[in-house]
């Protein structure tokens, strides 16, 4: 097994979870969520993000707007629908357990 493979399958498995943690925070540019995501080293292929916000969209979890720019076209910028948050917050229940578990693995008690 490839250790970058290995690696990129995880950070995809949370890449959801971190967008929709994103724009949970308010009204944010595609652009934006990029240079986060890469920041934090979780996503570095902005061919990635665009059809997961459309798959986002289509399951209902979040909406767009049109913006004017003085710097040219509009921009569209994405929030969080009701349906969105309630998953958003069922996402990080599984995401805390999910580190926990990981954590008592790795760093099991001496508990005999």
């Amino acid at each position: 097994m490839d250790i970058e493979n290995a690696k990129v399958q995880m950070r995809k498995g949370i890449l959801e979870y971190c967008i929709l943690q994103i724009i949970s925070r308010g009204e944010v540019y595609a652009s934006n969520m990029l240079e986060e995501l890469t920041s934090a080293k979780i996503m570095v292929v902005e061919g990635t993000l665009y059809p997961l916000l459309t798959r986002l969209k289509n399951a209902g979890f979040l909406e767009y707007k049109w913006v004017e720019s003085n710097a040219g076209p509009p921009r569209k910028y994405y929030l969080l629908t009701e349906k969105g948050h309630t998953f958003l917050n069922e996402l990080h229940e599984t995401w805390t357990d999910l580190a926990n578990s990981v954590q008592q693995i790795i760093q099991p008690s001496n508990i005999a």
